[in-house]
């Protein structure tokens, strides 16, 4: 037997944007106070690598947060906010969180649900890429998403961080 289910677009995407940047920011905090417990120097996390062709921590979370606005705007149909990559330490990490956060929930729920159809551009010149919204959303804007969140995830436990897969998934 088939079931068919309708899901919005901002269902699809606000929601668990948030679940995740909400857990990460919740990691990092362990993450800070894993280091001032056992007086590390806080670049040893921040700029640790799983391999030394990968962004580091740091990289991690800014291009999480970067997939998160981008989605939240361009389904949006929002110009896309534009973050200076200025963040060295975890305050600066959480304050971006935060400012991705309170954007992702500033966009209009029906502005996104609007966005199925939209048609979405990114990049420049040969690396320029088109789809409709609907697809930006589960093909490329999710998959990245997960990619560097779930790496910031791995860096820290592969580092030593008492973290498991609760941690990572949070609540929702």
């Amino acid at each position: 037997m088939s079931t068919s289910y309708d899901i919005s677009l901002y269902t699809a995407s606000v929601p668990v944007l948030r679940q995740i940047l909400t857990s990460l920011s919740t990691i990092l905090k362990k993450a800070e106070d894993h280091v001032a417990a056992r007086k590390l120097d806080p670049n040893a996390l921040l700029q640790a690598r799983l391999f030394p062709d990968m962004f580091p921590l740091v990289r991690q979370v800014q291009l999480a947060t970067d997939f998160a606005k981008g989605a939240a705007a361009r389904l949006g149909g929002v110009e896309v906010p534009r973050y200076d990559d200025v963040e060295h330490d975890f305050a600066g990490l959480q304050a971006r969180l935060e400012k991705t956060l309170a954007f992702i929930d500033g966009v209009p729920r029906e502005a996104i649900d609007a966005g199925g159809a939209r048609d979405i551009t990114i990049g420049t010149g040969e690396n320029q890429r088109q789809f409709k919204g609907l697809t930006y959303l589960l093909h490329f804007a999710l998959p990245h998403f997960y990619f560097h969140a779930t790496t910031a995830y791995d860096i820290l436990r592969h580092n030593g961080l008492d973290i498991g897969k609760k941690d990572f998934v949070g609540t929702h």
